[in-house]
């Protein structure tokens, strides 16, 4: 379950005055009219473009929404559509002239003064510039008498008029200052057109900016907009070049999305209206940083992301073994009685060469390191008040990630940077003397912390820690953290996307899909160049059906080792529950790659799994599932290789699928 979406009147309102204006389609939310429009204010926009199927639906009357947008701050800023104007039979066009006056007086009582007028799709639309320039032309002289505009926007799909040149060239044809351009990202870069040339316009022919990010599919244009489209930052469609030349040309009304997706129109609207504004808040500030030399606006977040140094810590919550048991049980070598949910969480950090170090001042969390590697266990009670627990668990009571902290190179800008992209920061309990980490939570609800370890005077957060009296030592071999995998709600994959590309930073370094047992996998991983803090993203494609028997959000946190069979081999022999993988993985990857035969038996051995591409290798051995929900994976990156070993995901769930059905038998 994710967090309730925060209450926004304007986290940006000291930076009014540089920011752009921002405003949203409500075909982008979810609801009724009035719903859409709460969201809207709620999350801070400026203005709204209403849809007309929207309006139609309402029992409100164009003065009343008009009225109500002005109660909540919002200006509305375009009606939308106006369809298939022109007509190659003159009595069909004087009725649309007709239908247009209709469209004018829900207008007025609106209080908007442009509309969108899409280029035509019927079958008696005008093939001729010059007389379609000419009806043009008329429909803005009927604009002009109710002190109205027309926006002229070029469909991708439209039966003549499909580029914005094109809509540009019939414009300046037309030649009536009330008939101006609308244009619209997906509609030009959809159809691969070259933005550049839009510097060349006249700025007082920009009258209106609609901006869509999309996946790069391959299918009808129709289709792909109708369904696919994204918030600005989600996709792949190259915004900030596209955005430049239009601010270049003197283009100065809002940013507006108009996103069509299947996802947002179910999802909670402040939720997804938050989400939105977000990536405006990105978008302007991405095309405001581009070194081009041409204007690029102003930038509206102005506290860049400061350099990351990696997982400081990662927090788990879960049950934790008392220490005198927890000790008796490595004593022993062994993970000890798992139980049908798996093996004990800090008897498995030791068995992998964690030592336990601290005690925290005023809570009930642990502190495990080996190497750079640091994670923290709380075992406080999910409704207990006083034991500051994280939202990363959703209210489960299994052990799950709670909170992933990073070392920021400036915390507090960090934290300044995440309330202006839209993330308040969440209150926190601390004790006297005790570190006040700056909190935010990400969209799946696991908490984010930015930190410095090393802060000067003791201010860091490990000073929270009571030692323990034991200190850590070579262990097994871990080194750090290497990456942290989280499985994200089916409906804020896109979200967390553009979560964590603005918040902190950080950028797409793959993508892939894959045929789980149990569906279809989607996964993204996403990085700061320096590959100091990486993030593994997965969703089900599809919604999963009751009875697939698959591990509900699985989770885990992959350990970095320079030698993966010789940590695995000390990891196995002090008791940790290491996935057997069967043997058909291994005669295959003999097949495929020929190891050495001695390599090739230590990762029958030991379960190693190995991805390799012309850049090097992916080695990872894993554990059981701990509790139901997370497993830790001790990898290995050879040579150049950055990816995430996804190839042998499959193998490796079908594994974690067998290893509990065995435990839920006595197996």
């Amino acid at each position: 379950m994710s967090p309730e979406p925060a209450v926004l009147a304007d986290p940006a309102a000291p930076f009014a005055a540089t920011r752009p204006r921002t405003a949203v389609a409500t075909v982008c939310l979810s609801g009724t009219l009035e719903d859409k429009l709460a969201a809207a204010s709620t999350a801070g926009f400026d203005g709204v473009e209403i849809f007309a199927p929207d309006l139609i639906a309402s029992p409100l009357s164009p003065a009343d929404i008009g009225a109500r947008c002005a109660d909540l701050g919002l200006s509305v800023d375009l009606y939308q559509p106006l369809r298939d104007i022109d007509s190659t039979d003159d009595a069909r066009f004087a009725a649309n002239l007709r239908r247009a006056g209709a469209t004018f007086d829900v207008m007025a009582g609106l209080g908007a003064d442009t509309v969108l007028l899409c280029s035509s799709v019927s079958p008696d639309a005008v093939t001729d510039d010059d007389r379609l320039a000419g009806q043009l032309h008329r429909l803005a002289e009927h604009a002009a008498a109710r002190g109205m505009r027309i926006a002229y926007e070029a469909l991708a799909w439209g039966r003549h008029v499909g580029t914005w040149d094109h809509s540009a060239d019939v414009v300046a044809r037309a030649d009536h200052p009330a008939l101006g351009l609308c244009l619209d990202s997906f509609h030009i870069l959809s159809r691969g057109s070259d933005p550049s040339g839009i510097a060349d316009v006249p700025g007082e022919k920009l009258f209106f900016l609609q901006l869509a990010d999309a996946p790069q599919l391959t299918m009808d244009v129709l289709s792909w907009s109708r369904h696919h489209r994204l918030f600005p930052g989600q996709g792949e469609f190259d915004l900030p070049a596209f955005l430049e030349p239009v601010l270049a040309a003197g283009y100065r009304g809002p940013l507006s999305l108009e996103v069509f997706n299947d996802v947002f129109r179910q999802a909670d609207p402040v939720r997804t209206a938050v989400d939105a504004r977000r990536s405006l808040l990105a978008l302007a500030e991405a095309t405001a940083r581009r070194d081009t030399g041409h204007h690029a606006g102003t930038d509206p977040v102005a506290v860049a992301a400061p350099e990351l140094g990696g997982h400081a810590f990662v927090e788990l919550r879960g049950p934790e073994r008392p220490v005198a048991e927890a000790e008796a049980a490595a004593a022993a070598g062994a993970a000890a009685d798992p139980g049908p949910d798996g093996p004990d969480l800090g008897t498995v950090l030791r068995a992998l060469g964690f030592a336990r170090t601290g005690v925290h001042r005023s809570k009930p969390v642990t502190r495990y390191e080996q190497g750079a590697a640091r994670i923290l266990v709380n075992s406080g009670a999910e409704d207990d008040p006083g034991a500051d627990t994280s939202h990363g668990s959703g209210g489960s009571t299994t052990t799950a990630i709670a909170a992933l902290a990073l070392e920021s190179a400036d915390p507090q800008s960090s934290a300044r940077r995440a309330q202006r992209l839209c993330a308040p920061l969440l209150p926190r309990r601390h004790g006297p003397g005790e570190a006040d980490l700056a909190e935010v939570a990400a969209p799946d609800g696991t908490s984010l912390f930015f930190c410095r370890t090393d802060a000067p005077d003791g201010a860091g957060w490990a000073g929270d820690f009571v030692p323990t009296g034991e200190r850590p030592g070579p262990g097994t071999g871990v080194t750090a953290i290497d990456h942290v995998g989280l499985t994200q709600p089916y409906d804020v994959f896109d979200e967390a996307t553009l979560f964590y590309r603005s918040v902190l930073g950080l950028a797409p370094c793959a993508d892939g899909e894959f045929a789980a047992p149990f569906g279809l996998v989607r996964s993204r991983a996403l990085a700061d160049d320096a590959r100091r803090v990486r993030l593994a993203l997965t969703v089900s494609l599809l919604r999963r059906g009751e009875w697939a028997p698959g591990v509900s959000d699985p989770q885990y946190i992959a350990l970095a080792t320079d030698d993966v069979v010789a940590t695995a081999r000390a990891a196995r022999a002090a008791g940790a529950p290491l996935l057997e993988i069967p043997a058909n993985y291994h005669d295959d990857l003999d097949a495929r790659l020929e190891p050495p035969p001695e390599r090739l038996a230590a990762f029958r051995e030991l379960g190693v799994l190995c991805e390799a591409d012309a850049q090097g290798s992916y080695l990872q051995v894993c554990t059981e599932l701990l509790d139901g929900r997370l497993f830790l994976a001790l990898v290995q990156r050879v040579g150049g290789h950055d990816g995430f070993g996804w190839s042998d995901a499959p193998v490796r769930m079908a594994a974690h699928r067998r290893r509990r059905l065995a435990r839920s038998t006595g197996g």
